[in-house]
């Protein structure tokens, strides 16, 4: 897995957009699994989304 495919993952599957993800991404250089975090706590998506992100991470590095 790399960060493109995560980036796609989030914003196909999930409906996240990009103007999110730039947001959690500019407070910090969030880590592939930091960056769920960082999304929730900007109230970006909830806590089912962050549990599918974590399980999509799981499998991609599988």
């Amino acid at each position: 897995m790399n960060d493109r495919q995560f980036i796609e993952y989030l914003q196909q599957e999930l409906g996240i957009s990009e103007t999110e993800i730039a947001l959690a991404n500019r407070e910090q250089q969030p880590s592939v699994t930091e960056l769920p975090i960082v999304l929730w706590n900007y109230g970006l998506i909830d806590l089912e989304k962050v549990g599918q992100i974590f399980d999509w991470i799981e499998k991609a590095a599988g």
